[in-house]
């Protein structure tokens, strides 16, 4: 299957910019700051990811810069103004370190009111604060910018004579952006699209070239090539690549053993195009054909993904998806013998938990576990209802570690994950995650096919 690469337009990120104002009250103002560069070892860096809040209203990817979003007054005439503060252009800098947009450029292909340097900030800051009613950051993510602001308040508090008037309140904005975030737009939909598609070539590939003696980071490897060759620079998350019982580790990220026959290998992975994340986990044997216990249990864990994935329509909850899932594992694991004692009492307390350790599901997008609110109710059950646009992964799992005596030797050491990102609709659902092989016989007929 082709990729054809589609970036957000300009237009998208003026939009959101827009949309942020119109919830500002009037003579008020919002500054938003970039990531920074952060130190690996000595004099490198690792490699620069930007603030997603920021990227999300800018589509500006450089280090250092500063957002500042002017909420007019109801003055007659007054307008909103949106303002960056971003690096000079600097031909030594750029000779060692990469050339930069510069504030001339920035201002004309992001769009932008007025571009500064930022090193004009401390100066204009004042300047931009006196006499408004309000200042609003994303409160906790920069601790240095939210202690500047303050001192400029004190500043024009102590310039009261001079006409100067300090801003009453410093607010945290954070859950207006969250929220935006929440809604992806078709733009974003379309890049998430596309990073699936990636995602789901790399773990074909993964499934192909699994071999026993090679090593999980030779197959880490080989997910990281397909990334790249699509297109998709960067992996979304340190992938996971856990053999036999390292699976039970839930974030597993050594990737240092080597693959036998007759374990099952969990890859949790997926790329990251234009800024969104993937996030696929399969789980298949390194043989290339699953034992019987091992197909008993990953048919348990698929039947109960299928079933939380076809109940996701607008206004269902992820509470809701949960209680189909540990009704579905908690009756399989009895069945099995896995779970022992009276049904009733063991759905009545969810006791495939027992092997089914973390949630069902979470937010996707700029962020692998993305912003917005899942509204957790008195029952400690996530009662956000879902609108289109949403997108979430799904991905139930079941895991016996190896030294778990209480249960028949065949069972231990076993670890499944299955994990598919899913948008709600304004009908239904709409798998993102198309071509990544799930069944036992697919994966078993491209893992033969690969072997021929």
């Amino acid at each position: 299957m082709s990729v054809t690469h589609t970036l957000s337009p300009i237009t998208e990120f003026v939009n959101r910019r827009q949309q942020l104002l119109a919830q500002l009250p009037s003579n008020s103002v919002a500054i938003i700051p970039a990531g920074k560069e952060v130190t690996r070892s000595n004099d490198t860096e690792y490699l620069f990811c930007q603030n997603k809040n920021f990227y999300y209203l800018t589509g500006f990817n450089e280090p250092d810069a500063l957002l500042v979003l002017v909420k007019a007054s109801s003055e007659q005439g007054s307008v909103d103004q949106s303002i960056l503060f971003c690096r000079d252009k600097d031909p030594l800098q750029e000779v060692w370190h990469g050339k930069r947009i510069g504030p001339s450029v920035a201002k004309q292909d992001y769009q932008f009111s007025a571009c500064f340097t930022v090193q004009k900030f401390e100066k204009e800051l004042p300047e931009l604060l006196n006499d408004k009613d309000s200042v609003y950051v994303c409160q906790g993510e920069n601790e240095a910018l939210e202690q500047q602001i303050l001192q400029c308040f004190k500043q024009l508090k102590a310039a009261s004579r001079q006409g100067k008037k300090s801003p009453k309140a410093l607010v945290d904005c954070t859950a207006f952006i969250h929220e935006m975030r929440l809604i992806k737009s078709s733009a974003e939909l379309t890049i998430m699209r596309q990073a699936n598609v990636i995602s789901g070539q790399a773990h074909q590939r993964a499934m192909a070239k699994t071999h026993d003696g090679k090593f999980e980071y030779q197959i880490e490897a080989e997910l990281l090539h397909e990334f790249a060759r699509h297109g998709a620079r960067f992996p979304a998350y340190n992938s996971i690549v856990a053999g036999g019982d390292n699976a039970n580790i839930l974030h597993y990220t050594e990737n240092s053993d080597v693959l036998t026959n007759g374990d099952l290998l969990l890859i949790d992975a997926g790329a990251e195009l234009a800024g969104y994340a993937a996030d696929i986990t399969r789980t298949f044997p390194v043989s290339g054909k699953f034992s019987e216990p091992q197909k008993t249990l990953y048919e348990l864990v698929l039947l109960s993904q299928n079933k939380a994935i076809e109940a996701v329509k607008p206004n269902n909850t992820l509470g809701e998806l949960n209680t189909i899932t540990n009704k579905i594992l908690t009756e399989g694991l009895y069945e099995l013998g896995i779970l022992q004692g009276d049904l009733p009492s063991l759905l009545a307390q969810n006791a495939c938990k027992q092997y089914f350790i973390h949630g069902l599901g979470h937010w996707l997008g700029l962020d692998v576990h993305d912003v917005g609110d899942y509204a957790i109710d008195e029952n400690r059950k996530q009662s956000r209802a879902f609108e289109p646009g949403m997108v979430m992964t799904i991905e139930p799992g079941i895991y016996i570690p190896l030294n778990d005596e209480s249960v028949d030797e065949k069972w231990r050491g076993i670890a499944i994950r299955i994990e598919d990102n899913i948008l709600v609709t304004e009908t239904g659902y709409e798998n993102l995650t198309v071509n990544s092989p799930k069944t036992v016989s697919d994966i078993e007929t491209l893992m033969a096919n690969a072997r021929t």
